[in-house]
């Protein structure tokens, strides 16, 4: 306790005081800097924001154009894949045609069955899928539904027949399956008694 009375004698002397005597004997700020004071403050968060808006908007940015970049890698092919589809479809018509080979027709046959099956899986290897739904239930998004027809035993709304396979890229739909669907019995054949 001395030395604290010391110093403040010595303070005294010296005319000096302490900075916590002296920060009480600073005026009050006038009414007008503490306004401008306010509004500084409220300018600085309301920069902050813009900046938090802005930066968030900058890495969204960056998302889509990441995203749009993988999905231009990933689908490039489709319309390349769309082209070929026929070529696929035309190879098919001529192996189910030419039925049961002869001794002239075998090395044929077998040339055309090698071509199908190494086209194929080259398009396996760009994820390129079949989509031949033949007994399966009908989906719009993958089928395109031809016509409908009864079937007895079939199940309302299956596919009972496959006009063309369809095809997807990378799960994107290229080309719809064009199907007959299973229709339900026609109203005459209905009991309508029970």
């Amino acid at each position: 306790m001395a030395v604290a009375d010391e110093e403040q004698a010595l303070n005294t002397e010296s005319g000096t005081e302490p900075p916590a005597a002296q920060a009480q004997d600073v005026p009050p700020a006038a009414p007008e800097a503490e306004a401008e004071v306010n509004v500084l403050r409220e300018q600085l968060v309301a920069a902050e924001d813009r900046a938090l808006r802005v930066q968030a908007e900058a890495q969204n940015m960056i998302r889509r154009a990441e995203r749009d970049v993988e999905n231009a890698r990933k689908f490039a092919l489709e319309r390349f894949v769309g082209a070929l589809l026929p070529v696929i479809d035309n190879l098919e018509r001529a192996l189910a045609a030419m039925g049961e080979p002869t001794e002239a027709t075998r090395a044929l046959l077998e040339g055309v069955q090698l071509t199908h099956r190494s086209f194929l899986d080259v398009m396996q290897k760009f994820d390129v899928a079949a989509v031949d739904p033949a007994g399966e239930g009908f989906n719009p998004d993958l089928h395109q539904a031809m016509s409908m027809v009864e079937a007895p035993g079939a199940t309302p709304n299956s596919v009972v027949a496959v006009m063309q396979k369809g095809y997807t890229l990378n799960g994107r739909l290229v080309r719809p399956a064009m199907v007959v669907v299973a229709k339900t019995a026609s109203a005459s054949h209905v009991d309508t008694t029970a």
